[in-house]
């Protein structure tokens, strides 16, 4: 058998679903193992990579032609089903982060060295007597990480990762000093991409937004005021710059609220390295300052403090 078909039979053998058997999944567990047509599977190894490295890897050693906007067709359809059967783990960074990477468990690496090995059968059945266990060992790793989070008077919570951690922020200490009494219409989580979504509000307001990219991170509305704020939580991408305030204007042109456009950074030196691109008539907030707002409003708010 080829590596493919090596590949496919461990799948079935550990019982996973028929789609999770796919060409895709079988790439995906051989690059993740780093195994070539010509690599003996007692050379598999279990390296931190990334999608974009699994995609790459398929398309040099095992002739495929993928793109890179089929990423997210690999982390749904063979990552995410990886992870929840204990065979890959992440690093824990947020998804949408560069530095996001998975691996192979090393006991999946342990059974995938004993392929086409006399100590094959053994192997496999060893895995598969504390499969379970292993399953709930890495479920739950993965729990005691979670960031509880109250919004709107409930309790979720946000998987790991700092744009997450600064979305908490704006949720706890911005709204309440800055967008008092708002309601959360919109949160996304960077697995969970529709934590909080009220469509039926975003609706009677005018809009309802169904792209995930086009989204900000964070939409409140303080209805006291009839103002919507649209937050977005900036770590490495993503500020309101004058491109961005014409995306939102686009998905919002029938919103008859005051929109209010906010960037939220953790700290000034992020905040630095955004300034020169950030939007006009927009607002920042630094979390590292919760206190205070820097506004980009020209002479709106010029005048003496009383």
């Amino acid at each position: 058998m080829g590596k493919m078909d090596e590949a496919r039979a461990f799948l079935q053998e550990i019982g996973v679903p028929k789609a999770q058997q796919a060409d895709i999944c079988c790439l995906s567990l051989l690059a993740m193992a780093d195994v070539k047509e010509d690599t003996p599977w007692s050379q598999a190894t279990n390296e931190w990579i990334r999608i974009h490295d699994i995609i790459a890897f398929a398309n040099t050693y095992y002739g495929t032609t993928y793109a890179e906007n089929s990423r997210e067709t690999f982390r749904k359809q063979a990552m995410h089903h990886f992870r929840m059967a204990a065979l890959v783990e992440d690093n824990g960074k947020a998804t949408n982060s560069p530095n996001y990477r998975y691996r192979l468990t090393e006991e999946a690496l342990s059974v995938l060295k004993n392929i086409q090995t006399l100590s094959w059968d053994a192997s496999i059945q060893r895995f598969m007597a504390y499969h379970q266990r292993l399953i709930d060992l890495y479920a739950s790793k993965k729990r005691m990480t979670l960031m509880p989070v109250k919004i709107n008077n409930q309790n979720f919570t946000f998987s790991p990762g700092r744009h997450n951690a600064l979305q908490k922020a704006i949720i706890e200490e911005f709204a309440p000093r800055f967008a008092p009494n708002s309601e959360c219409l919109y949160v996304g989580d960077t697995i969970e991409k529709d934590l909080v979504k009220n469509a039926d509000k975003l609706r009677e307001l005018g809009f309802e937004i169904t792209l995930h990219d086009k989204m900000p991170d964070v939409v409140l509305y303080r209805e006291e005021k009839n103002w919507i704020y649209f937050v977005e939580a900036v770590t490495s991408v993503g500020p309101i710059d004058p491109k961005r305030i014409l995306e939102i204007t686009e998905l919002t042109r029938d919103v008859t609220a005051g929109k209010i456009y906010v960037t939220a950074f953790w700290d000034f030196g992020t905040y630095k390295k955004f300034s020169g691109t950030l939007a006009w008539e927009t607002e920042v907030w630094i979390a590292q300052a919760p206190d205070h707002m820097i506004h980009l409003n020209g002479d709106k708010f010029l005048g003496p403090r009383i």
